[in-house]
């Protein structure tokens, strides 16, 4: 058993998110986004974090991560959790920072998602897309998706990510899982080999260049149902960030395939909640009757008004979200003004703790 198993059960049982290991400083973890030392711990030093980190990772793992400073892997403790594992090197030493990835998948029941977004995994093609922060849990809401297509078709669906988080066992579909970096070069190449793989679905665990985003593309206009996560925060921006991505001269071709293949953007925040724990707040976007024109001509404003309006197609922004959880209880209004993008909103809230006027909620 490797050292470091202690902790990660010490992350486990205190119901914690991420492990903080720095030289110089004792271990600390992040419980209900809060981060605090683990009581008991010694300041680890630089053999006594070699010691830890060296213990889980394969020899051309170390290598890696001593060439370039940085390494990125995923550990799995039987019965316990497994491990998202970042190592680094910062300005006072070696350091790692550990997310803890629920042995169990979530289903979207057990996450409470909106209904418009469990209804994604019902789709048969297109792009969809799901954002946030780092943290944000994108990939615990993919994973949900994931599964509930396993419980319901009989179909073929590859997952590319770096490193694999979730792991997804048969069920009605076939799931195949590949690591960057392990079972193939780049998300681009596992993407391209993908397509020729006769998937029924695909998801990207980050578009993060120009040609993974536009073999995605490619993949969701063959008539792929494609998934993808993006590091935006809103409809609008997400738009933008895909678009702007590519050459001037070829943005024009990309917002037609763009406006042809999108189904959906799902944007997602963690939100302290009242009493402790985390919740998560959405705006979602939903392929309607002129959003397209929108993308084709680039009145990616007008797309903030429909999902305002779009209340009955499931829509909604994130200010609404954010309302709703407050009224209901879920957040105190210091956390809502301080997600909220329309701060005015929020702004008399502040210092009211919870939602107490009992008069209609309607928004």
């Amino acid at each position: 058993m490797a050292d470091i198993d202690r902790l990660f059960r010490k992350v486990k049982d205190d119901n914690a998110s991420d492990l903080h290991l720095l030289e110089g400083l004792p271990p600390k973890y992040r419980i209900h986004g809060t981060l605090q030392a683990i009581k008991g711990e010694s300041v680890l030093t630089e053999d006594s974090l070699k010691t830890l980190l060296t213990q889980i990772c394969r020899p051309h793992q170390w290598k890696t991560y001593e060439d370039t400073g940085d390494l990125d892997f995923a550990y799995g403790l039987e019965g316990v959790a497994r491990f998202r594992c970042n190592y680094l090197r910062q300005v006072h030493g070696r350091g790692a920072v550990f997310r803890q990835i629920p042995d169990k998948i979530l289903t979207v029941d057990d996450l409470g998602l909106p209904e418009s977004v469990a209804n994604l995994a019902h789709l048969r093609s297109g792009l969809v897309l799901v954002t946030g922060p780092t943290g944000s849990g994108k990939s615990t809401t993919l994973a949900a998706i994931i599964n509930l297509i396993n419980r319901s078709y009989k179909k073929h669906v590859i997952t590319i990510e770096d490193p694999i988080e979730f792991v997804h066992e048969n069920e009605k579909s076939v799931i195949t899982q590949r690591e960057v970096g392990q079972h193939s070069d780049s998300f681009a190449s596992a993407l391209k080999a993908g397509v020729r793989e006769d998937p029924d679905v695909i998801l990207v665990g980050e578009m993060r260049d120009l040609e993974t985003i536009s073999l995605a593309l490619t993949a969701a206009e063959l008539g792929l149902l494609v998934f993808g996560t993006l590091h935006t925060n809103s409809a609008s921006k997400t738009i933008d960030r895909v678009i702007d991505v590519f050459p001037a001269g070829r943005q024009p071709m990309i917002r037609t395939m763009l406006a042809e293949s999108i189904q959906a953007i799902v944007s997602q925040l963690l939100l302290k909640k009242v009493g402790g724990g985390r919740v998560a707040c959405h705006e979602v976007l939903i392929r309607k009757e002129g959003l397209s024109n929108m993308i084709r001509e680039g009145a990616i404003s007008k797309i903030t008004s429909m999902i305002e309006i779009g209340r009955q197609d499931g829509m909604q922004l994130m200010d609404q979200g954010l309302m709703k959880l407050f009224k209901a209880g879920t957040i105190t209004g210091e956390e809502a003004f301080m997600k909220a993008f329309n701060k005015k909103t929020f702004e008399q809230f502040r210092e009211t703790g919870v939602w107490k006027d009992e008069e209609d909620d309607e928004e």
